[in-house]
């Protein structure tokens, strides 16, 4: 799930659940959380059918299960 989703599902702002995970990256292994690339980004845009990601002037992260279960504890 990208972290916009799951600030959604958690009821916080986005910048405010990035700025947790940075304050806890070392909790996050790389295969429970990752940044999407430019590329990627615009791909999932394609796939939305969007002109735009929200305004967002940062790349998403993406989180697994585990990760999204991890927030919960940050």
């Amino acid at each position: 799930m990208l972290d916009s989703d799951l600030a959604q599902l958690y009821q916080v702002e986005t910048k405010g659940l990035k700025r947790a995970v940075k304050r806890n990256i070392e909790r996050f292994p790389p295969d429970f959380m990752f940044e999407l690339t430019k590329e990627e980004v615009n791909v999932l845009r394609y796939q939305n059918g969007t002109s735009s990601w929200g305004g967002s002037r940062y790349l998403p992260y993406a989180f697994t299960e585990q990760g999204a279960a991890l927030l919960l504890a940050v």
